[in-house]
Order: structure tokens, then sequence, then C-alpha cells
């Protein structure tokens, strides 16, 4: 992950699970309604790889806002990405997608496939990059050294206690962080 760009990971259901032992805001990562994986991206902050989940576009998603812990992904028609929901995971337990490997026998699978498309490069354009990177460090810091707003705080993981059992998961499993 030594890249400047963003790219899409699905995580480590069994590390979903371990984790919503602890919070259960950790966000159920089997596969969704329509039988695809959950997707989503991985940044840096401090020492841990955080992982956001994105969300396919919704209706809802055109009356809903921008705020800290949600950003709507090309004003919500391509869906939107859950900051509240990011969760620090050790890279080993990531597996990046390859878009273009994705099949696309049907007509649903490749629309699947143009979304991703769409999604990746609306999220590595230098300015929704930025903003990114930008709400996810201001959420974390804001949750684990402010005095975040109650709406705020019961929406988002704890992420001080994730990134603890993190570790812990990674000593018992004998993997790197």
């Amino acid at each position: 992950m030594a890249t400047d760009r963003l790219s899409f990971f699905t995580i480590d259901s069994s590390y979903c699970h371990y984790l919503r032992q602890f919070d259960l805001r950790v966000p159920d990562n089997g596969f969704s309604k329509t039988g695809r994986p959950f997707v989503g991206i991985v940044f840096k902050i401090n020492d841990y790889h955080y992982y956001a989940s994105l969300t396919s576009p919704k209706d809802k998603h055109k009356n809903m806002v921008n705020a800290i812990d949600f950003l709507k992904i090309n004003d919500g028609t391509w869906g939107a990405i859950n900051f509240n929901n990011m969760i620090p995971v050790p890279e080993g337990l990531l597996t990046k997608i390859d878009i273009s490997s994705l099949p696309t026998n049907t007509k649903e699978e490749l629309n699947y496939k143009n979304l991703l498309q769409n999604q990746l490069s609306w999220c590595n354009s230098i300015k929704n990059k930025s903003a990114i990177l930008k709400n996810a460090t201001l959420l974390y810091h804001r949750i684990t050294k402010g005095k975040p707003h109650h709406n705020l705080k019961i929406r988002c993981c704890d992420f001080i206690v994730l990134e603890q059992q993190c570790m812990d998961y990674c000593k018992f499993n004998n993997i790197s962080l």
C-alpha cells in the first residue's frame, strides 16, 4: 500500500466478527443483500491502517448532507463513504480488489464494475482524496481526543477500543499490524 492512489479492498470477515464482540457498530462484513462483498478504502491514521466502507447509491443519499462522518460520492449518485464505521485493520487481512478482473457476463455485473470504476476515479481526484483523508483524520481526532457531539459519538465506532483489539488480534494470531 505504498502508493499515493487510493484502492478498494475487502476485509477478512472473521476479523470483523471478532471486532463486533467489542463494538456492535462494526459493520457485519459478510456479503450484502446483492451477494456482493462489502468494499472499502484504506488509509493510515497514526500507526494503523483504517478501513472505511463504501455504500451503494441509495435514494436517501440525495437528501443527506456531507458531514465529518459521511461523504457522498458524486453527490450520492455513486454512493457514499461511511467514516463512522471505519475500523483499524492489519494489512494482511485486506484483499485489494482488481476492478479490471471483475466479471461482466451480465448487465448487473457490468453495472457494478462501472460503479466501482466511477467510485474509485472520484475518490482519487486530488480534491476528493484530500476531503476523504481530512474527514477521516478529523473524525478520528474528534472522537478520540475531542468532545464530540453526543449524536456523532453514538454513530461512530470506538476507535481506541478497536485499536487495542486490533493489536491483541495481531499478537494472538501472530500477524503484523
